[in-house]
Formats: structure tokens, sequence, C-alpha cells
């Protein structure tokens, strides 16, 4: 890749309007939620004990509502991210109590420091989900 090209996505996601579900939500309300959304992300970068948080750029699209999930879809079909395809969890929200008998995501096995992931079982290995990776990045990604 040269210099002058972006690097490929880690991660496509997407940040819906309050409302979306319900075909309502303003401007200025789905501009708050793409900016909480990335300050989560960014949360979740800071947290983890082996990552720095300024070695990742990001850049987002604004669209209309209607295109948002559209734009997600095509985004990951095109270019496969790694943190979509073959390590999920980097965009889970915290869980609730109800749900804190399910297992720990991917993102957080490889990188530890969410506390609240801390506390779900571990129902894979550091290796195995390396391997995950290594054949997701070894077919083509």
């Amino acid at each position: 890749m040269a210099d002058s090209e972006p690097p490929l996505p880690l991660y496509v996601g997407k940040a819906l309007p309050s409302g979306q579900r319900k075909g309502a939500g303003r401007q200025t309300q789905a501009e708050y939620n793409l900016f909480q959304r990335l300050k989560q992300h960014a949360q979740s970068i800071a947290s983890a004990e082996n990552l720095v948080l300024t070695d990742f750029r990001c850049r987002y699209l604004v669209v209309e509502p209607v295109w948002i999930s559209l734009a997600e879809r095509f985004l990951i079909e095109h270019y496969r991210p790694v943190r979509n395809l073959a390590v999920e969890g980097f965009g889970n929200h915290p869980v609730g109590r109800y749900r804190e008998t399910g297992a720990r995501p991917a993102w957080d096995i490889i990188h530890p420091g969410r506390a609240w992931a801390s506390r779900l079982p571990a129902n894979r290995s550091v290796e195995e989900v390396w391997g995950d990776i290594e054949r997701h990045l070894g077919s083509g990604g």
C-alpha cells in the first residue's frame, strides 16, 4: 500500500439516531449519537491493556438515517474488516445483569481491560482467537 493510501479499516460500525427504529430522530440527535459511539469506541481502545489509543485513526461518514445500515453492510462486505468478521465484540456495550452468563467477547480475550468483560467467562484461548485472525487474513480478509 502506498503511503498516500489510507489504511484498510479494522472495524466498521454504525450509530443510529435515537428513535431510528420508530422512524424518528433529528439530525442533531444523529450527530450526538455518532459522537457518543465514537467516544465509546475510544474508551474501549483506551481500556485495553495492550493498545494505545493514539495508534488509531477514525474516519466516519454522515448520511441520512435511511442509508446508515446499508452503508455499514456495504463497507463490511467490501473491506471485510478483521474486527467485524474474525474478532467479535469490539463494539459491544456492557452486558446487562441478566446476560452476565454470556461468554467474553473475542475482542476482550486478546485485548483485556474492559471491567465489564472481565467478569464474563472466556470460552476460548488467546491462541484460538489469534488463529481466527490469521485464517481470516490468510483468506484474503
